[in-house]
């Protein structure tokens, strides 16, 4: 198979990852932070080390400031919830994902205003319009990085001086972009950075975290055994205790530490100048076909290696299922969890084919899918 959905979940992984993670299950499966013999402080060390790993990805100071979560959307819950309150005001973009849009409308409920700043037709923003609705109870900034629908990357270096300015919180989806573009905490002056574990950080499903910066209050969602401050019947506020209540995913979290090795080992650069040539010469083959409707910036340069088309009319579900059952290439078809961005590049009624590149596509792989979209654009 031709497996072109790395969007929703890259595939596969570095063999280390899945050799890390047999390993921690095998040779030391306890459980962190619970226990001082051997094998639970080995857990615990390898768990450490992720956190580490992170930080030097990210240019994060303090690995304590990371809270490990099953997923990004867990991630933007906790960091929503626990952050915003009654009366509090939030500013976000029409190109979201609805693990941003879907919790903010949860607390629309119990007084807390949104305010949805409309990007143009290829995703883009300005950061004027943003500026613009800022008011006296505004919290929060939160947007994506670049789009999961069209791929669009946001100016987050530039929105989050425009917070920073303010001084309101600035929280960043990387759900996108985590491990293939730069991304520095410090230098963007991001507060809150969500991300999966699943995706372009190249670990298993059930991994993702949130980096918080010094100084930010959050809620916790849970509370429960932390391993730590056990003779309270509080919550501790350490980090990341606080937050990170219950026994951890530890064999995911040790296959994203092996993902997250592996990116630094190989350099986040050449991996996206990988992506980008990629995308750059699917773009350009799919310039040329009759019917094919390309939306986003076309611009291997301004977005990430996601590529969504439509051929005519052609419900993009039925496109999609063409794809997978003729010619063996896996895609995503449909409103992709995102429906504002489908309002914004007008597509909500049919939806779009998503083809999203990874690490380990190569050029014949587009080449074969761009053959494909051909024979499908011959036979309506």
């Amino acid at each position: 198979m031709i497996y072109l959905d790395n969007a929703a979940t890259s595939f596969p992984k570095p063999e280390k990852v899945y050799d890390d993670i047999y390993t921690a299950m095998k040779e030391y499966g306890a459980n962190p932070g619970r226990s001082g013999h051997k094998l639970a402080l080995k857990a615990g060390r390898a768990i450490y080390e992720t956190r580490e790993l992170l930080c030097k990805l990210f240019n994060i100071d303090n690995p304590m400031n990371i809270v490990f979560t099953y997923n990004a959307t867990d991630g933007l819950n906790l960091a929503i919830k626990g952050l915003l309150k009654p009366g509090d005001h939030v500013i976000t973009t029409s190109i979201e994902h609805n693990s941003v849009l879907r919790p903010l409308k949860a607390l629309e409920k119990i007084g807390v205003e949104t305010t949805i700043v409309q990007c143009d037709s290829r995703g883009s923003i300005n950061i004027n319009d943003i500026e613009e609705q800022i008011t006296d109870n505004t919290k929060l900034i939160v947007t994506t990085h670049a789009s999961n629908v069209i791929g669009t990357i946001l100016p987050i270096k530039e929105i989050g001086a425009i917070a920073e300015k303010n001084d309101i919180v600035y929280m960043v989806d990387a759900a996108q972009t985590a491990g293939v573009y730069d991304i520095d905490v410090k230098d963007m002056n991001i507060d809150i950075l969500v991300f999966p574990g699943h995706k372009s950080l190249l670990g298993p499903q059930g991994t993702g975290g949130v980096y918080i910066k010094e100084g930010i209050e959050i809620m916790q969602m849970k509370e429960g055994g932390t391993g730590s401050k056990s003779n309270l019947l509080i919550q501790p506020e350490m980090m990341p205790d606080k937050f990170e209540s219950g026994t951890p995913n530890t064999p995911g979290i040790v296959g994203l530490g092996a993902g997250v090795k592996y990116i630094l080992n190989r350099g986040i650069e050449n991996i996206r100048n990988h992506e980008k040539e990629l995308t750059r010469y699917f773009i350009e083959e799919l310039k040329k076909i009759d019917k094919v409707k390309i939306y986003g910036q076309c611009d291997a340069d301004k977005q990430a290696p996601v590529v969504s088309i439509n051929i005519g009319e052609e419900d993009s579900s039925e496109v999609s299922y063409i794809l997978d059952k003729v010619f063996d290439i896996a895609v995503r078809p449909g409103l992709h969890c995102a429906p504002l961005a489908h309002k914004t590049i007008d597509t909500f009624e049919q939806g779009v084919v998503r083809f999203s590149i990874g690490l380990f596509n190569t050029r014949q792989d587009i080449e074969k899918s761009v053959e494909a979209i051909r024979k499908i654009v011959k036979e309506i």
